[in-house]
């Protein structure tokens, strides 16, 4: 299923979205500049696992956290990644409000990178193959799961417009937000889980515990933030 938009209006204009939309379009503008030395860039500015574990190595090794959630590697990656944006981040800015929501992103996205460079390491470790800790982590993916997962909590039976391939051709349907979120979410674990063992620089692969430490973290989030505004509208 490829989610196309969902039904749900935003009370106000989604700047922060639109931002950040832009400032990923832009550095993908500068990759693309590159040319051949876009690999070196995902390397000094994507999450790398044994630059994190190994600061000294690389002093802005930390930095990369941050940095590695605007970079993206290539048109599909960034129009896939900036397509769930578009739809379901609107929302979650009128829930958490701009600042809130900002922050969330952030922070989403950071933790996303932190569950990803400790599977990594894990793996590598579990293997035995230390190639793994040289696949550089890169996509917004992970902080948008958790807007993904704070979309799930405040607005699960929402209609989202999907499309589902037929026999031959497209069809257009509609369908609940919990069913397109939650199917993702348990492509995530499962997809994770199978690629441990093949974790090398020779395969790359997607960031899956990304996707799922950033989820994770917007269920958390969702929670305790539709548990504040219950409580507020009680006392009102």
């Amino acid at each position: 299923m490829i989610p196309i938009s969902d039904e749900i209006r935003s009370r106000r204009v989604p700047v922060v979205t639109w931002a950040i939309i832009g400032i990923n379009v832009l550095i993908f503008m500068y990759e693309w500049l590159l040319g051949s030395g876009v690999d070196q860039f995902y390397m000094n500015w994507g999450a790398v696992p044994a630059y994190i574990v190994d600061p000294m190595h690389y002093p802005l090794a930390f930095v990369t956290l941050f940095s590695s959630m605007f970079v993206h590697g290539g048109w599909s990656h960034l129009l896939g990644n900036m397509l769930y944006l578009w739809i379901f981040g609107d929302n979650v800015e009128d829930v958490l409000g701009r600042v809130g929501y900002g922050l969330f992103y952030i922070i989403a996205g950071l933790v996303a990178g932190v569950t990803q460079v400790a599977i990594q390491t894990m793996a590598s470790w579990l293997v035995g193959d230390p190639s793994a800790m040289y696949i550089p982590g890169i996509g917004a993916s992970g902080a948008i799961a958790g807007v993904l997962a704070v979309y799930l909590v405040f607005f699960p039976k929402a209609p989202v417009r999907v499309l589902v391939p037929g026999l031959f051709m497209m069809r257009l349907v509609r369908v609940p937000a919990v069913v397109v979120l939650g199917l993702w979410f348990v492509l995530q674990l499962f997809n994770g889980f199978l690629g441990l063992g093949t974790m090398s620089v020779a395969t790359g692969g997607v960031a899956w515990f990304a996707h799922i430490g950033g989820f994770v973290t917007g269920l958390a989030v969702g929670f305790i933030a539709r548990s504040l505004i219950q409580r507020r509208r009680y006392r009102w």
